[in-house]
């Protein structure tokens, strides 16, 4: 799951909700000394992610892809899956997805105590950016997915890979229709 998709799911606090994307940043980290709702947050997401990975729709996702993209279709699921959640939205949540975005930049922007550096600077340019909101289109997608492919330390050839997903949209998406409400449904099983 990428960024938005923890923090929908993450146990309903603020500091879980960061801990949620702290998951991605936890390498190197002494998680004991996270305060107890960071640290439910980072166990969720992690949780959150090995459910993921095992299900049987993402794995028949990654099939779409091409053979030289599908070491990366993990990543590129991941950030589409975002755009699916705000495509599908009232599905999901009552709230109101703009409401809920900016909610949780403001929560972001006053926990920064508890981040790496490395987060707090990802978390600041995706408030600034408004990354969120740029996941409403699909092209912007392809322009994320194409700057994550930049900053791969080795030659590949994910960049482009916007075209199979346009290519396999429907199927992706009918897939992601089947996965999500399970993960919901789970994710809030997970302490």
């Amino acid at each position: 799951m990428n960024h938005l998709a923890h923090l929908f799911l993450a146990p309903d606090s603020p500091e879980a909700r960061v801990g949620s994307i702290l998951g991605d940043f936890a390498q190197g980290i002494d998680l004991a000394k996270l305060p107890d709702e960071v640290h439910r947050g980072v166990r969720h997401h992690l949780r959150v992610d090995a459910y993921t990975d095992q299900h049987t729709e993402v794995r028949a996702s990654k099939r779409c892809f091409s053979p030289m993209r599908r070491r990366f279709a993990g990543i590129a699921l991941d950030v589409l899956y975002d755009h699916f959640l705000l495509r599908h939205w009232q599905c999901f949540s009552e709230d109101d997805p703009d409401s809920f975005i900016a909610r949780v930049y403001r929560e972001l922007e006053s926990h920064g105590e508890v981040m790496p550096a490395s987060m707090r600077a990802v978390t600041e340019r995706m408030v600034r950016q408004d990354w969120f909101g740029a996941y409403r289109d699909l092209d912007r997608i392809g322009y994320a997915l194409d700057r994550i492919s930049e900053r791969i330390r080795f030659p590949n050839r994910f960049s482009g890979v916007i075209e199979e997903i346009k290519a396999n949209e429907t199927e992706l998406e009918s897939r992601f229709l089947i996965f999500f409400p399970e993960l919901q449904r789970i994710a809030g099983e997970f302490e």
